[in-house]
């Protein structure tokens, strides 16, 4: 099975997901939180940096969990983001509070 290239869009919401997580985890480490949260810590590294721009929803799910965000937070957050780049990319991203 070929994977379709992901769009500049969607690799850029990829990225602002993971400095909200960042940003959430603080001062806690990548492997406490993964632990905590069920995946590995490398998968979090990934998720934090970008390179995993698509997670699992359940991914994003538990580790929201785990740094006590809910989905709406994280959402509204990466929204925000969205707003303050004044980036046209905000349409896609809404389809996800849907």
């Amino acid at each position: 099975m070929v994977r379709v290239p992901l769009t500049i869009s969607e690799r850029e919401r990829g990225e602002r997901l993971g400095e909200a997580l960042r940003r959430a985890r603080g001062e806690r480490s990548i492997v406490d939180v993964a632990t905590e949260a069920g995946i590995s810590p490398e998968t979090l590294r990934k998720i934090e940096r970008g390179r995993i721009p698509t997670p699992a929803f359940f991914t994003v799910v538990a580790v929201a969990d785990i740094l006590g965000m809910s989905v709406d937070a994280l959402l509204t957050e990466v929204m925000v983001q969205v707003t303050d780049a004044a980036d046209d990319d905000a349409a896609p991203l809404a389809t996800l509070a849907r």
